[in-house]
């Protein structure tokens, strides 16, 4: 079985990315056979609970308060709204619910009403994801208390090339959150953001930052950028399909017991490009017309795409709808 391993340098990483596409697929498809039903697709679904106004100016956000976009500001939603969206996430086969403010951290006030809707929506019988910002230690613990089972803090890039992107957190900033939301016990999702303008350096830089946690992410969101107008990535080139298929592949094997999920930016891929990144190792996606503030694939389309491929979704004890066979092992 594939060793997890913890001390991932740079150059291997890069020689991953390096390797014949062939033969990269193939190293990515026996590690994630080795820990997961290569037809399994876990589903989640996300909601923005909060939108707008982040003092943040990440470059590549739509929600930042320093860039000029068209969009609609929303305070904290109410809870019977969130728990309306997780009944229907859940009728539709979602098994995890996501939640996003958009903080640079959530004050004490507004984590009360967050914590609420965590409660709310377990009581739905669904896993709960959140992601607010940066997260002090006794935050964590909270949420943790309170059933949390994931919480979401992207690395988005590299260390070097992070500054290009954001100035208003730094790097440690984000390590740090997801230290303290490894000690309170809650599992981490945390990913990044590719074709930012980025080199395949950084590329394996994050992807090497994120291998060498103490404890790999239970959850690798990989996001291809959207570009929206008003945000200073709106014209950047966009990164090549292959490029990110190989990136899938690389995660996979740097986090071979790791979910590894397709994020945002499906809406620019073709199905062909998401049957490779399934091929590649990725192994769970967003459903629903919406991610945060952005479109996405509606469930329709994905289920088609599920059924052309042989795929099944994922059931909330780790089976496919058709299959009731032990799960494979799943620890990070």
């Amino acid at each position: 079985m594939s060793e997890l391993r913890h001390d991932w340098t740079t150059e291997e990483v890069e020689t991953l990315l390096d390797l014949p596409l062939n033969d990269l697929i193939f190293r990515a498809q026996t590690a994630h056979r080795e820990h997961f039903d290569p037809n399994a697709v876990q589903v989640s679904t996300l909601l923005s609970i909060k939108t707008g106004a982040c003092p943040e100016d990440c470059a590549y956000c739509p929600q930042s308060a320093h860039h000029e976009v068209e969009l609609e500001r929303e305070r904290l939603l109410p809870v019977d709204e969130v728990v309306a969206a997780a009944r229907n996430a859940r009728a539709q086969g979602a098994t995890r619910f996501c939640m996003g403010a958009a903080w640079r951290n959530p004050t004490d006030k507004n984590l009360e009403r967050v914590i609420e809707m965590v409660r709310a929506v377990k009581d739905e019988g669904l896993e709960t994801c959140m992601t607010l910002g940066m997260l002090k230690a006794e935050q964590a613990r909270r949420l943790s208390e309170a059933g949390l089972d994931y919480y979401n803090h992207n690395l988005d890039t590299s260390p070097e090339f992070y500054g290009h992107i954001i100035s208003t957190r730094t790097y440690q900033d984000r390590l740090e959150t997801l230290e303290h939301v490894r000690e309170a016990g809650m599992n981490v999702c945390c990913g990044g953001i590719l074709g930012m303008g980025e080199s395949r350096r950084d590329r394996a830089r994050m992807l090497q930052q994120m291998g060498n946690l103490p404890k790999h992410p239970e959850s690798v969101p990989i996001n291809q950028l959207i570009q929206v107008e008003g945000t200073p990535l709106q014209d950047v080139e966009n990164i090549d399909p292959l490029e990110f298929v190989r990136s899938i592949a690389v995660a996979r094997i740097v986090m071979p017991a790791s979910y590894v999920r397709l994020s945002a930016g499906r809406t620019e891929m073709s199905d062909e490009m998401q049957a490779l990144c399934f091929l590649a190792g990725a192994n769970s996606l967003f459903y629903g017309d919406t991610l945060l503030t952005t479109p996405n694939p509606g469930e329709n389309h994905d289920l088609a795409l599920f059924e052309r491929l042989g795929l099944q979704p994922e059931t909330a004890d780790g089976h496919t709808g058709e299959d009731a066979a032990e799960p494979a092992a799943r620890s990070a």
